[in-house]
């Protein structure tokens, strides 16, 4: 089996990614791993960078980012309806979807700005050419759905970017940071998987390069949100776990789930 991580933050995700492209690269690299994405968030700032780095170094880059939907349509911008956005991973395949991407993430600048630079659907369906897609972190809108214990509305958002996307093109994505959340959540996406044939794709959420950069970035975020380290109510990434994983430590937590790490060499591929 091999391996490629396919949702990572660099220092381009501001105050929130702590992994410098050079090191990032040079660590998936160190680990014997052959190709690398990049997918920080709402911005591709940091792509050209990625891409000299990954060719430098040998290993093949895979370009994208995390987005950010919209609540409901991306020029809708109610204060009690429109603040919360979801997360939805895109990974360009080829020139098309490279130049698709760069459209979607304008627009999200352009005329979907609030709070963050957010998407919706129709801007999904217009430039979904030469992607391909992943259902992101718990922030996802179908986890997010799953986690207020709304199955058939999950279900349905997964059907909708199926659509849009196209077989083969979508993928649910398991992630497992030791949150309890993400285990409820992942065997919903197990029997949504088998439901609707949508395979699914097993990733870690990368903030950082090392283990131990894991202090440096939570100071990273206390600037982000101007908190203190001591403040107990804060935005933190709880556990340390969101580093460069070796493929064997991706293949220890997702036993169960042999073909989702095998899919991340296939979406590479």
């Amino acid at each position: 089996m091999a391996f490629t991580h396919l949702h990572v933050h660099t220092e381009y995700s501001l105050l929130d990614g702590a992994a410098r492209i050079k090191d990032v690269v040079a660590r998936a690299k160190e680990l014997g791993m052959d190709s690398l994405a990049i997918t920080d968030h709402g911005v591709m700032f940091g792509v050209v960078d990625f891409y000299k780095e990954c060719r430098k170094q040998g290993i093949k880059p895979i370009i994208g980012c995390e987005v950010y939907t919209a609540a409901r349509r991306l020029t809708d911008k109610d204060a009690e309806k429109d603040k919360r956005q979801g997360h939805l991973i895109l990974l360009v395949k080829n020139e098309t979807g490279y130049k698709n991407l760069i459209k979607i993430v304008s627009e999200g600048f352009i005329r979907g700005y609030y709070y963050k630079p957010r998407i919706d659907k129709d801007v999904l369906r217009a430039h979904s050419e030469g992607l391909i897609a992943l259902s992101g972190c718990l922030a996802g809108e179908i986890q997010h759905r799953l986690l207020l214990r709304d199955y058939a509305g999950a279900k349905a958002e997964a059907e909708a970017l199926l659509e849009i996307f196209g077989e083969g093109n979508f993928f649910l994505e398991l992630q497992d940071h030791g949150i309890p959340e993400q285990g409820l959540v992942n065997q919903q996406l197990f029997k949504m998987s088998e439901e609707t044939g949508i395979e699914l794709v097993a990733t870690n959420d990368i903030h950082y390069t090392y283990a131990e950069d894991a202090k440096p970035h939570d100071i990273l975020l206390c600037i982000q949100t101007g908190k203190k380290l001591s403040d107990e109510n804060r935005m933190r990434y709880d556990g340390g776990q969101y580093y460069v994983k070796s493929e064997e430590e991706m293949a220890a937590l997702f036993p169960y789930a042999r073909q989702a790490l095998e899919n991340t060499q296939k979406i590479a591929d």
